[in-house]
C-alpha cells in the first residue's frame, strides 16, 4: 500500500485532467467537423454530379432530383450543416464546461486568478 506522501494529491492531477478534458473536446469537435464535411460533400458532389443520372428518375417540384440537388439542394444541405455545427458545438462546449467544473481547482491557479482580478486581460 503506497504511503499518503507518495500518492499525488487531487490538486496536482488537475492540470493533467484539464488537458485530458480539452483533448477529448478537440477530438469530438474534429469528429463533428469531419462528419459534416462528408455530409456536405456527398450532397454537393455526390447527389449533384455523381448520382445525378440515377436521381433523374425522381422528380421534385417538376424537376429531376439530381438537377434540384445541383442547383439548390447542396446549398440547403450546407445551411443545415452550419446549423448542425452550431448546435453540436454548443453541446460539446457545454459538456466541456461541465467536465472542467467537476474537476478540483488548483490552489496556485485560484490564488493567481484572485491576484489578477479573475483572468487574463
Amino acid at each position: 500500500m503506497p504511503s499518503p506522501a507518495s500518492s499525488p494529491s487531487p490538486s496536482s492531477l488537475a492540470p493533467a485532467r484539464h488537458a485530458a478534458a480539452h483533448a477529448r473536446h478537440w477530438r469530438r469537435s474534429v469528429r463533428l467537423t469531419l462528419l459534416l464535411l462528408v455530409v456536405w460533400a456527398v450532397a454537393g458532389l455526390g447527389c449533384g454530379v455523381l448520382f445525378a443520372d440515377w436521381l433523374a428518375g425522381v422528380h421534385l417540384g417538376g424537376f429531376p432530383l439530381g438537377f434540384w440537388f445541383a442547383q439548390q439542394g447542396a446549398i440547403v444541405v450546407f445551411v443545415g450543416c452550419i446549423f448542425a455545427y452550431a448546435v453540436g458545438m454548443a453541446v460539446l462546449d457545454r459538456r466541456l464546461a461541465q467536465e472542467l467544473a467537476a474537476l478540483p481547482v488548483e490552489p496556485a491557479a485560484a490564488a493567481g486568478d484572485a491576484a489578477t482580478g479573475g483572468g487574463a486581460r
